[in-house]
């Protein structure tokens, strides 16, 4: 690659609806595990933090609370209160000051919760005990993770009600001024629990076949696709991260299905994970998978895991995705876009920076030659 520059990677596009991208580089959603706790606002650094990798065509910001309910983290951000909502203004306002594109990560982590950190404790379709552990923060400084609860099974006055907390929260984010809102439905959260089979065991109408399973995914779409348009609302799934035993091995055909009306709704992208992050490994994309989601879905697609400037422009050229979401090169790279686009070596930032904190580790990475 004699001129990196050159490469489809670094030429624009435009979201499905309008929302024009100055180039196909995702800045994928990461928890840095920086808001205040417990009010969930974001951190003061946050602003700054986004602003400076603005030169991204699309930011999504780190996964951010719908509601007290749906927090499984500690130190995550929410957008269900006024201040919330006042903080995320200053972030949108930055990034958008720097002629950048952001959208803001929307999740319920459903049964991944404790009682610690989930008012009322956690919730899922079926009565539930993940197994796997939650990070907490306490009040007299300790940190630590700490096991899931037992969740308890929604009931139909639940299920509404969340959709209208997922609901709340894109007007709130959209009155932000951010350009939308991608829906988690990835990696294990609410919306992956009610669309696998190892995790959703109802017999009511949301659960069953693929299309009862994806019926809580399509009414929070629909709820808000209908408070702030069809436009500004993205998707992210993972089919193959079967994340705390809930491998399913029905769930591609499941979200196939869901692609189906996903394309017919006319929302603004999906965005695929391919495999999970905390593994180091590189595995194979899923090109069948991915070649029969192109035909049924054709809107933008952005793909994530892992990729550098070769196997993102391979990904392209493929005509299976338009756009590439990296994410952990942003942490050490404000200027990530520009490096991969001139050839600049990259920096690392190491593990213990990742979450917590503040400023350090966080807003102080300098760009290239500064």
């Amino acid at each position: 690659m004699s001129d990196p520059a050159a490469l489809r990677l670094f030429t624009p596009l435009e979201l499905r609806g309008g929302i024009p991208l100055a180039n196909r580089v995702v800045m994928a959603p990461m928890t840095r595990a920086r808001a205040s706790e417990p009010e969930g606002i974001p951190s003061p650094e946050a602003a700054a933090y986004y602003a400076q990798r603005a030169s991204a065509g699309l930011i999504v910001t780190e996964a951010t609370n719908i509601s007290l309910e749906g927090k499984g983290y500690s130190q995550t951000p929410g957008c269900h209160t006024d201040e919330q909502e006042r903080a995320w203004a200053e972030v949108a306002s930055a990034v958008h000051g720097r002629g950048g594109r952001i959208v803001m990560q929307l999740w319920h982590v459903g049964r991944l919760a404790c009682r610690e950190t989930s008012r009322g404790g956690p919730v899922a379709p079926s009565r539930q005990t993940a197994p796997a552990s939650v990070w907490v923060a306490r009040p007299d400084g300790w940190t630590g993770t700490v096991q899931c609860d037992e969740a308890r099974a929604l009931d139909v006055a639940d299920i509404r009600r969340i959709v209208g907390d997922f609901r709340d929260a894109a007007v709130r984010a959209v009155r932000a001024g951010f350009d939308g809102v991608e829906l988690h439905g990835a990696n294990g959260y609410l919306i992956d629990q009610f669309l696998r089979a190892t995790t959703n065991r109802r017999t009511d109408a949301y659960g069953g076949g693929r299309e009862s399973r994806g019926r809580f995914l399509r009414e929070v779409v629909e709820a808000v696709a209908d408070a702030i348009g069809e436009a500004r609302v993205g998707l992210r799934v993972s089919p193959r991260i079967g994340y705390a035993d809930a491998d399913d091995p029905e769930m591609t055909g499941t979200l196939l299905r869901c692609a189906d009306w996903l394309d017919e709704m006319g929302i603004a992208y999906l965005h695929l994970a391919e495999a999970d992050a905390s593994f180091d490994d590189l595995a194979r994309p899923d090109l069948e998978f991915r070649k029969a989601l192109r035909d049924r879905f054709t809107g933008p697609i952005a793909v994530a895991h892992q990729y550098d400037v070769a196997r993102a422009e391979e990904a392209l050229e493929s005509g299976l995705a338009d756009l590439v979401a990296f994410g952990r090169p942003f942490i050490a790279n404000p200027d990530l876009v520009e490096r991969m686009a001139t050839g600049t070596p990259l920096a690392s930032a190491d593990r213990s920076v990742w979450y917590g904190g503040g400023a350090a580790g966080y807003t102080d990475f300098p760009v290239h030659d500064a």
